[in-house]
């Protein structure tokens, strides 16, 4: 599916599904702007526009696969970008997976490709049809508007992350093992995969020497500016939120290697009050002292009893006054 938007300055007008064959006549003003929406297209549309736009075949090839993490390429009268948003599915295996956008900046033209649907662009999509603030200030103001749009969507994700540690730190103390371990290695996976996302990202828009890895217009910095400040504050959150995890992660195997280390000094203590009764018993035959004569044997069993208890008091007595019970 192919979407077009054409804004005409000189007119202050808006057109839609316009003729991309005739595309130089549509960009022959500066100030006009173009911008060409796909939608889960194949091999056959991407160089159908490629051959419009004259891109290169390594970025129409990069649009055909997955690229792990975000860039900018920098071509002789246009950039290249690549962006994910991200798609947040608590209950699934995979919880947390990325929704790749790529864009095509030029003077007066922007190309946005993407496979799965984005509701940024639907949204800035469906703007443009009754308005043209979106259009009006330049192709890099409209860039800024979709990834500061996929940007948004970051915070309720990391809002719910949130929630989940304070969840998971109450959680500790009362889950199984195998429970616990599970979600934080799923809180890890996912703050990992956030990470991988947003830092270079932050890059592509950092502020380096005052100056940026495109060409941004004067009046759009402060735009910008504030994108860099969004991505800055999630990208602090991972970092926050990691350690966290990690926090208590140590914190929930120091709770297990106490308890465990507990229910060891119970069980030798036990150990340890058996093993002379054990050997009192062995040693004299069990229950019966019929070697001592058929008379001795009901006094000599209860002697052996009341002396095995004995033991097993006086040994609790040292236990307690020791305090190792």
């Amino acid at each position: 599916m192919i979407k077009t938007y054409f804004y005409n300055h000189s007119e202050q007008k808006m057109y839609h599904d316009v003729d991309l064959r005739t595309k130089d006549s549509w960009l022959r003003s500066p100030e006009d702007l173009l911008w060409i929406d796909l939608y889960d297209v194949g091999n056959e549309e991407l160089q159908y526009i490629a051959k419009i736009f004259d891109f290169h075949p390594l970025a129409i090839e990069d649009c055909l696969h997955v690229s792990p993490r975000a860039k900018v390429d920098n071509y002789d009268d246009y950039y290249f970008f690549v962006f994910h948003a991200l798609r947040y599915n608590e209950e699934s295996d995979n919880e947390i997976t990325t929704a790749e956008l790529n864009v095509f900046l030029g003077p007066n033209y922007l190309v946005t490709i993407h496979k799965s649907p984005m509701s940024t662009i639907g949204r800035i999509a469906a703007y443009c049809h009754r308005s043209s603030s979106y259009l009006n200030r330049g192709p890099d103001y409209l860039l800024y508007a979709i990834v500061d749009g996929v940007t948004d969507e970051y915070f309720p994700i990391m809002d719910r992350l949130s929630v989940r540690i304070d969840e998971l730190e109450d959680e500790i103390y009362e889950h199984p093992a195998e429970e616990i371990t599970e979600e934080f290695l799923a809180l890890k996976r996912t703050l990992i995969l956030i990470r991988r996302v947003i830092m270079p990202q932050k890059r592509i828009f950092a502020n380096v020497n005052g100056s940026y890895s495109f060409d941004i217009s004067e009046e759009n910095i402060p735009f910008y500016t504030d994108l860099t400040d969004h991505l800055e504050r999630i990208a602090d959150s991972t970092e926050t939120y990691r350690d966290l995890v990690n926090g208590a992660l140590d914190t929930y195997y120091t709770i297990i290697s106490a308890k465990t280390t507990e229910t060891m000094r119970v069980l030798t203590i036990i150990s340890t009050i058996i093993l002379p009764l054990t050997f009192i018993t062995g040693l004299f035959g069990m229950n019966t002292f019929s070697w001592l004569g058929e008379g001795a044997e009901p006094a000599m069993l209860v002697i052996a009893v009341v002396v095995m208890l004995a033991i097993t008091l006086g040994m609790l007595y040292i236990f307690k006054k020791r305090k190792w019970l």
